[in-house]
């Protein structure tokens, strides 16, 4: 029996090479599991994408819904998303195993939407948008690690870059297929249901291609020990630990995209044109990506978080009081401008703050403590909408994204 924190090693000689060849052997230039990774990401998104832009819509106009219900839903489903991050990643990689878990995470979240389909009254789609979330947690720091494992030290940005735009373009894909659907068919709940079941459809694909495709990558056999999950937590930097803070400030003003979907249907833009949307906002999100990264390289990647906040702030305080179609295809579209700086920025400036040994476990424990924070801030948000109006919720949280811009700002 293996010692703990020790991997054992084995004389499988085809189980090695398994591994090197699902770890490393490539096509076209990029090595296999990237691609395969790259196109579950994709499928996968199709799916979530064409469903969950609607949720909001549907149990509000057809099954009764109150805003209040949308805050509380999308606040438990990202919070789930994230709150196990750190317990994932760290078991994932005790165990040092990555692909069962990342096939219990997207096979999970399909088979969920297979129940968001079949629902009829929106305490159903409640427990399945939940409980779907789960599936998100099981998988990201894991299939992460994959693709670390997959790439030479040498192109892991290149094989990161190469799933992000993957997965993006899935989120482009899926609402325009949605939308495709509603054209069709309108904008009845029969409508709505059927673009559900046909969402499912991508989602197996995916589950299916990590069947098929990807690999476990080659472990590393050289014994090591390591550490307890508290005492890697214990070991993180001050400066990661003061930032935490302030994230979690910031994640109190920012609630689910699906209150700003809401908000557009709100003063009377049809569902399909709120599709086109969100489909500009994908646009813009996977377009401004790298140009954000590269400001942050240039002027510091805490000074553009800083500027970030602010930004986010003035975006909120807009969706408070746009009433025209032209208002919200700008707002959603500087929208997806934040969003990219907030999903790569952010986790560039932890990686720059900590250290390798404990790298991995900071970018889950930053998730888990953001991800703490969406619960309130959806519930809080949708709660104030519904008893006050859209512009008292929405203005108090760009106060609360402009304190936490100045306590960053001040922070050595």
């Amino acid at each position: 029996m293996a010692k703990p924190g020790k991997t054992k090693v084995k004389s499988d000689k085809g189980g090695a090479a398994a591994g090197k060849a699902g770890g490393k052997q490539k096509m076209a230039g990029v090595p296999k599991n990237i691609l395969a990774l790259g196109l579950v990401s994709f499928f996968t998104d199709v799916s979530s994408e064409m469903i969950f832009p609607l949720i909001p819509i549907v149990i509000t106009t057809f099954m009764g819904a109150g805003k209040e219900i949308v805050g509380m839903m999308e606040g438990i489903a990202d919070s789930i998303a994230s709150l196990l991050d750190i317990f994932v990643g760290y078991v994932s990689d005790r165990q040092g195993q990555r692909k069962k878990f990342v096939l219990a995470g997207y096979g999970l979240s399909s088979l969920l939407k297979i129940g968001i389909a079949m629902s009829t009254i929106w305490q159903q789609i409640f427990i399945f948008r939940g409980l779907e979330r789960i599936g998100k947690t099981l998988r990201t720091s894991p299939r992460d690690a994959i693709i670390a494992a997959s790439s030479s030290k040498e192109s892991l940005g290149k094989s990161f870059g190469i799933h992000r735009a993957m997965d993006t373009l899935g989120a482009i894909t899926g609402p325009a297929i949605a939308y495709v659907i509603l054209a069709y068919f309108g904008s009845s709940f029969d409508a709505y249901r059927a673009v559900f079941a046909a969402a499912v459809v991508p989602g197996l694909i995916a589950v299916g291609l990590i069947i098929l495709i990807v690999r476990e990558p080659e472990k590393n056999v050289e014994p090591r020990i390591k550490p307890k999950f508290w005492a890697s937590l214990k070991a993180l930097d001050s400066r990661f630990k003061s930032f935490v803070k302030v994230s979690v400030l910031f994640s109190l003003a920012y609630f689910s995209f699906a209150l700003l979907i809401l908000r557009a249907n709100e003063v009377g833009i049809a569902a399909e044109t709120i599709l086109g949307l969100y489909l500009l906002y994908n646009i813009v999100y996977a377009a401004a990506s790298v140009p954000a990264g590269m400001l942050a390289d240039r002027i510091g990647r805490k000074n553009v978080i800083v500027l970030s906040f602010a930004f986010y702030a003035a975006i909120i305080a807009g969706f408070a009081f746009a009433a025209e179609l032209w208002q919200f295809a700008l707002l959603f579209a500087l929208y997806g401008v934040f969003v990219s700086t907030d999903e790569s920025v952010n986790k560039a400036y932890i990686s720059q703050i900590t250290k390798d040994k404990t790298r991995a476990m900071a970018l889950g424990a930053y998730n888990s403590a953001v991800g703490a924070a969406y619960l309130p801030a959806s519930a809080i948000a949708g709660a104030i909408w519904a008893g006050f109006g859209a512009p008292v919720a929405f203005g108090l949280s760009a106060i609360f994204a402009l304190a936490a811009a100045a306590w960053l700002a001040v922070q050595k």
